[in-house]
């Protein structure tokens, strides 16, 4: 008779260390997304550039070509594309590109930006000051804005043997529909009525 209670006892131990490796299980699944995105910018890994605070002081002579792609997934409705297609930038100069966004639909939406840095290896070296991929952006029916990006690359690119001589990168970003309308605005200037049709 004793050994009943004692083997009940057994199983709802068991099913509740079962329970809680799950829900941990679960935790880590939903974390995992957003910790590798943070690995991402921080090391640079998969052609992610790297999230910086300043540019180092002196820029060198070495230059590379940068261009610009932008894209747009299915399901948004906007325009979206780069002011330039390609600029020519020094090692450690920082610059500023435009991109430009229009909601060509009759809803206000929301999109978040994805990027990435070709070739990969050059993803550690490519660091962005200020972009407009850090946040949600929310556009109103028929609404353009101008959104900057601010970056430099590293000059210890030309430390780097594979890297040395790569003499072209490319910035890829790609806006994605968001569930979330109520994001806050983009933080840019809205593009001029005569400005250039995107």
């Amino acid at each position: 008779m004793s050994k009943q209670p004692q083997t009940k006892r057994s199983y709802g131990l068991t099913a509740a260390a079962c329970g809680v490796f799950v829900l941990a299980m679960l935790g880590a699944a939903f974390a995992s997304v957003p910790l590798y995105s943070m690995f991402c910018q921080l090391t640079g890994y998969g052609g992610t550039p790297v999230r910086a605070d300043s540019a180092p002081e002196k820029p060198l002579e070495r230059t590379v070509t940068v261009r610009f792609d932008g894209n747009v997934a299915n399901g948004i409705g906007w325009a979206f594309r780069p002011e330039q297609r390609q600029i020519s930038v020094k090692l450690g100069e920082i610059h500023v590109v435009n991109f430009f966004a229009e909601n060509r639909t009759n809803k206000t939406s929301t999109g978040t930006a994805t990027f990435n840095v070709t070739p990969d290896l050059t993803g550690q070296y490519f660091n962005k000051i200020a972009c407009f991929c850090f946040t949600s952006q929310t556009l109103k029916p028929g609404e353009k804005v101008e959104m900057p990006v601010t970056f430099f690359i590293d000059p210890a690119m030309d430390a780097n043997a594979q890297a040395r001589f790569i003499d072209t990168i490319t910035l890829s970003y790609t806006f994605f529909p968001t569930e979330d309308e109520t994001q806050a605005p983009v933080a840019s200037v809205k593009t001029p009525e005569s400005g250039k049709a995107l």
